[in-house]
């Protein structure tokens, strides 16, 4: 497996060809000192942009090359780089060209209504899709190929690498060759995924055929399930993940623990930017910044943070301050990082796998259980229906997990070999909705419920109030519980559904009286729940939806690997360095906040103290340390669990038990 450096930098560099003097000011060495001064051990630097210009001499293409560039700029930035030891891996643009979109109009990505993708003719921007299914890609390998040819070649970052379906003419012609409609949505979505497919595996043959060592990795923006059969085509895979930029504080650690089971390394990738790319002279929060890469750390990943070079080519010092304090956190853990690998309890099964999702849209069923699970401090992986599950305690399905047969099956096993599952709302349903797949939920489907909002008495699933019916905003589902399940939580109805002729108060209509329905349901190790709990987290957070979970998972899950003491802002990952038979336990105490309209940040650390922490240790442990700074900590052994206490979290802290 390809082993990723810690502390690397995206470099950006599209730069118009209405700027003179590109390059002009470029320094090699003082680049490459800022660099390693700055705690820098790899960059990814240009070749060729999304303008469609090339950095760096050229014999095949001299018309790409920008034609104010002053300098043989990658190659420089390449050797000045090797000289100290940093790693340089070469960025080359594929789906966007601008310089190639205005040359071969008739290489562009064309809809369904005969409309090219992206960019208008009057809007600013690179943003064409160039399709994958034209001799477009002729030009892309050769030109990857004279990279590999004539400078020193660490690896390639392809950029802009997704599936569009197209409708132009390469496309419609084969698709018919192939024995496909062409009008059929769904045949041109197929197509589309099989054109990308072949283009991956033509592009990685072309660089092992030079340099078989290079790293490849093919960018979409985001990881997800989609990556798995397009895997064998990667060495590592890197989560670009800019919160300021679209993506938001919740995408990394969903990208992040999907990515980490398939077997690759991984690396983060944020910016310095206050909001995202080509936000030039902006700076991110010392304090955003820090909680962005040390996060990385404890979910298993490396760093990368993603700048622009100035079209001039001279790097930015105030930049690299910025970098470097940041990356010298990170250079001090990563004795406690190297070769780590996730403890996990849980397994949650994503819904992107069905309903979709991307780094502006990740499912809200996804993202609100994530959320409840990181407060909770329960250590979990996320999954798609291909991943293996008996390493796990529990599977949660959350809201809108169909099951197919060989889903249904593989669930059905896993739950006789003894492990236990929790369902909720839509999840456990057939395709079709109309029956439970999963038997073993012990209820039968009756149909979505009369009414909506209702209302759950938490009753044997605790929580602050277990007597006292609260609202469930969202529509659930009507079940009958089987012989033997257990109900665990009741249901309150309201007097009326709220319509234009029956309505009360300025919202929905109070309780009345009980359901004949049940909330909650356990049968063996099954626990279902009949509302979409995690949607509703995501969109409105009512604690109450997250006290559900919380009484769930402790009959599910009464010994998890961490319990803590502490704000629900504290996140605790804890990791295993097999090699060196220890736990290292990651504890990050940030608070982003809304303080703009449009993106959340950080600015301010606020320590917390006295965190008292509980770990199931399934090896000896012999003594337990802060790291860094090598404090040894008092500490309990009971019952299998290590119980210490952590007396100061400013940001991020490690404890290490050996």
């Amino acid at each position: 497996m390809t082993n990723l450096r810690f502390r690397q930098i995206h470099l950006d560099f599209h730069t118009s060809e209405e700027i003179p003097g590109i390059g002009s000011a470029f320094d090699a060495n003082e680049f490459a000192d800022t660099l390693a001064e700055a705690n820098v051990n790899s960059v990814t630097c240009f070749s060729r942009c999304h303008h469609g210009w090339i950095y760096h001499e050229t014999a095949k293409f001299p018309e790409r090359k920008h034609p104010h560039l002053t300098c043989n700029l990658l190659a420089e930035q390449i050797e000045a780089c090797h000289a100290r030891g940093i790693r340089v891996p070469i960025y080359v643009t594929v789906r966007w060209d601008h310089f190639t979109a205005r040359q071969h109009p008739e290489w562009l990505v064309v809809d369904e209504n005969g409309c090219f993708v992206g960019t208008k003719p009057y809007e600013a921007g690179f943003y064409r899709q160039l399709c994958l299914n034209s001799p477009y890609v002729d030009f892309l390998e050769a030109q990857t190929v004279e990279v590999c040819e004539t400078l020193p070649t660490d690896g390639f970052f392809f950029d802009i690498v997704f599936s569009t379906p197209c409708s132009c003419e390469d496309c419609k012609r084969d698709m018919l060759a192939a024995g496909m409609d062409p009008a059929n949505p769904q045949e041109r979505a197929l197509f589309a995924d099989q054109v990308l497919q072949r283009f991956q595996e033509r592009m990685t043959a072309a660089v092992r055929a030079h340099h078989p060592e290079a790293t490849i990795f093919y960018n979409s923006g985001h990881v997800g399930p989609r990556h798995r059969p397009i895997l064998h085509n990667f060495t590592h895979l890197e989560l670009e993940s800019l919160p300021g930029g679209g993506w938001g504080y919740m995408h990394f650690p969903i990208a992040q623990r999907f990515a980490r089971t398939l077997g690759v390394d991984t690396m983060g990738m944020t910016g310095k930017f206050h909001t995202t790319w080509g936000d030039f002279s902006s700076f991110k929060n010392p304090a955003a910044l820090e909680f962005e890469c040390l996060h990385m750390l404890a979910l298993g990943a490396k760093c990368s943070i993603g700048d622009q070079l100035h079209p001039t080519g001279r790097i930015c010092a105030e930049t690299y301050k910025l970098i470097g304090g940041v990356y010298a956190k990170v250079k001090a853990a990563e004795p406690w990082c190297e070769g780590a690998r996730p403890l996990v309890d849980i397994a949650l099964m994503t819904s992107e796998e069905w309903v979709g999702g991307g780094h502006a849209g990740m499912p809200p069923a996804t993202i609100g259980a994530t959320r409840i699970l990181q407060e909770l401090r329960q250590q979990f992986n996320i999954v798609d229906s291909q991943s293996e599950l008996s390493g796990y305690k529990v599977v949660v399905l959350p809201d809108e997990i169909p099951l197919d047969e060989a889903l249904t099956a593989k669930l059905s096993a896993y739950i006789a070999g003894g492990g236990a599952v929790l369902a909720t709302h839509k999840s456990g349903l057939n395709p079709e909705g109309n029956a439970f797949a999963l038997r073993e939920l012990g209820v039968e489907f009756v149909g979505e419920a009369r009414y909506s909002p209702d209302f759950i008495v938490a009753g044997k699933l605790g929580g602050p109030r277990p007597e006292t019916p609260v609202v469930m905003y969202s529509r659930g589902v009507e079940t009958r519980p089987q012989p033997g399940a257990e109900i665990l939580s009741t249901m309150v109805l309201p007097y009326f559904n709220r319509t234009w002729r029956h309505f009360c108060s300025h919202g929905h209509t109070p309780a009345a009286g009980p359901a004949d329905y049940p909330g909650a349901v356990r049968n063996g190790n099954c626990i279902y729940l009949m509302h979409p709990v995690f949607s509703l987290y995501a969109r409105r957070a009512p604690r109450w939806c997250k006290d559900l979970v919380a009484g769930a998972l402790a009959l599910l899950l009464p010994e998890p690997l961490v319990e803590a003491q502490g704000p629900s802002t504290l996140l605790l990952t804890l990791n295993e360095q097999p090699q060196a038979g220890r736990l290292v336990l990651h504890a990050l105490h940030y608070v982003p906040e809304r303080r703009g309209q449009e993106l959340d940040t950080i600015e301010d650390i606020l320590p917390v103290y006295d965190v008292k922490v509980s770990v199931r240790a399934e090896r000896p442990v012999e003594r337990v340390t802060l790291e860094p700074q090598g404090e040894p900590l008092e500490f309990t052994l009971r019952d299998g669990r290590v119980g210490f206490t952590i007396p100061r979290i400013e940001g991020h802290q490690l404890v290490v038990l050996a």
